[in-house]
């Protein structure tokens, strides 16, 4: 089971980012925090202050189609925001 599915990059998470130093991450819906501070320690090789996680409810969509109305939903998610110790940080542009 992958535990990180991926990072939140976002200009709301970038400036969390710089000024407290605090990554959000998308991950398994069934993971907890233990498993999101051992998955974060092996990928990035950094240490972790804290975790918060939250299940974000996905959104019900309707459209206007010629044959009538179609209703559906979004997906839910679970994600996961990572405060990192003093002096750590998380370079998500270096792989690219």
């Amino acid at each position: 089971m992958n535990i990180i599915i991926k990072p939140i990059i976002t200009e709301k998470r970038t400036t969390a980012s710089e000024k407290q130093n605090v990554y959000g991450f998308v991950v398994h819906r069934k993971a907890n925090k233990y498993q999101i501070v051992q998955a974060i320690k092996e990928l990035y090789d950094i240490d972790v202050e804290s975790v918060n996680t939250l299940i974000q409810r996905g959104k019900k969509s309707v459209r206007n189609t010629k044959t009538g109305f179609i209703q559906g939903s979004k997906s839910s998610v679970k994600k996961a925001f990572v405060k990192l110790k003093d002096g750590q940080v998380i370079d998500f542009y270096s792989n690219i």
